[in-house]
């Protein structure tokens, strides 16, 4: 038999139907061993009071390349994520210059990740007005799905969509089997709310908050999804910050809609009063709610009606942060590297089965886009992306453990439950004990034609 790369032993591996304690068999980047292992092996883990998990897929980050890498760039947003048991990423359209809404766009983008990301990644094209006739080349090009905004995204270059260009992209996305992700907030509502709002020289934390109400979202996630209804588009809305947009998009996948929808840890463990507790550094859109509405999310996310979790992931250097007036200061949190940390946090806390954590940060997001079982998943055949966890070792967040560009993080001087131990993706230890190896080159990866999301069916 031959000799395989790596061992791990004697560890808790959470598979999607329950934890067992087996070996693992790794050989060229893939699992292709898992039980009672007879074999030689090159290296050997043990894992002895440690729990494996699949490596989380963050299906929503905001990296800055090309044209603004002194935001965050590939190689060190990668690293980032990797130490936080991230094995794979998928980067946002919007904040690289050109914004990726051609397929040249793609094709550039896509060489600089091969070129700088430590791990394997997705890229997200955009649709915004006036470009409807480079979705099609862009799909070709193998992007995960498309983006577009219901409201001002920040960035000149990646207008909002109006109606009428999202039914019409809405109606090619259809035709090309993909999924269009919305970032869900009435453009009208909220520029009118945060006009009057500056008009009178209200700019706190309160009144930014006010500017974009759960009504903005309930009514944007509304109206997108009677558009899906019409034009068959697979839907997939970022960040919900509400119940109220919950169910909805519940009501909508119990008639027939394709429709999947994601929140973030920071909507899930952090609320209105920690922003004005914060500050700036806990700025978002949406914004963080009030506590009663993180525990009405919470309940949605209990009951296996939220998809995905996701970081969005969106820094900036500190200066941006760095103002009184809430309208005028960044509107991203830095919290990548501490995703899956978050989720097993939540999960212990509601009691709730490991198997959970793998749901939210791995087998649904790869389903969904087309990637399972390679992705997301730890089965014989699948790569071997891994995260290995001391489940009861404390982790205390400060700026001396973070990895993102821009030391700062609304989780610092959190204390997460547990600790990643090690990171590894494709038989590569790229994290372990705190350091970083920066011998390792992602693929980018094309997904699937997708399909219609299995959770409409069961969860």
């Amino acid at each position: 038999m031959d000799t395989l790369d790596f061992i791990i032993e004697n560890g808790d591996i959470v598979f999607e139907d329950g934890v067992k304690k087996v070996a693992l068999g790794i050989k060229d980047g893939v699992i292709c061993d898992i039980g009672d292992i007879h074999s030689s092996a090159r290296n050997r883990i043990d894992a002895s009071g440690k729990t494996i998990f699949p490596g989380m897929i963050d299906v929503h980050v905001h990296f800055n390349e090309p044209g603004n890498e002194e935001w965050e760039g590939f190689k060190t947003g990668s690293a980032m994520l990797a130490a936080g048991g991230i094995t794979t990423f998928f980067d946002m359209p919007l904040n690289g210059s050109p914004s990726t809404i051609t397929a040249n766009a793609v094709v550039e983008k896509a060489q600089l990740g091969k070129q700088k990301s430590l791990i394997d990644f997705g890229l997200w094209g955009g649709l915004v007005p006036g470009n409807e006739c480079e979705l099609e080349d862009m799909a070709k090009e193998g992007v995960i799905g498309f983006k577009a905004f219901l409201s001002p995204s920040g960035n000149d270059e990646f207008e909002a969509c109006d109606d009428d260009t999202l039914l019409r992209g809405m109606d090619a996305i259809a035709q090309l089997h993909k999924v269009l992700a919305l970032h869900a907030e009435s453009g009208p509502l909220t520029t009118f709310l945060q006009h009057k709002k500056m008009r009178n020289g209200l700019t706190s934390i309160d009144d930014y908050a006010a500017s974009r109400p759960i009504e903005a979202e309930a009514e944007a996630v509304a109206r997108a999804l009677y558009f899906a209804k019409q034009t068959g588009c697979s839907l997939h809305f970022v960040h919900i910050s509400s119940s109220e947009a919950v169910n909805l998009i519940q009501n909508a996948k119990k008639q027939g809609v394709d429709v999947t929808l994601e929140t973030c840890p920071h909507y899930l463990i952090y609320s209105h009063e920690d922003f004005r507790r914060l500050g700036s550094v806990a700025k978002c859109a949406p914004p963080l709610r009030k506590q009663r509405d993180k525990e009405k999310l919470i309940k949605h996310l209990l009951k296996n009606e939220i998809d995905l979790i996701s970081s969005d992931h969106s820094p900036c250097p500190w200066e941006y942060k760095e103002q009184d007036n809430m309208f005028k200061v960044w509107g991203g949190i830095s919290g990548g590297q501490f995703s899956l940390l978050s989720a097993i946090e939540l999960a212990k806390n509601y009691q709730l089965p490991l198997e959970s954590v793998v749901k939210w940060t791995a087998s649904h997001p790869a389903k969904r886009f087309g990637l399972y079982p390679k992705k997301g998943a730890i089965q014989i055949g699948s790569d071997a992306d891994l995260a290995i966890v001391a489940m009861n070792t404390p982790f205390f967040v400060s700026k001396e453990n973070l990895f993102a560009k821009h030391p700062y993080s609304l989780y610092e001087n959190h204390t997460f439950p547990c600790t990643i131990d090690t990171t590894m993706q494709k038989g590569n230890i790229i994290y372990q004990n705190g350091e970083i190896s920066y011998h390792t080159k992602g693929n980018c990866l094309k997904p699937a034609v997708n399909q219609m999301f299995y959770a409409n069916k069961s969860c």
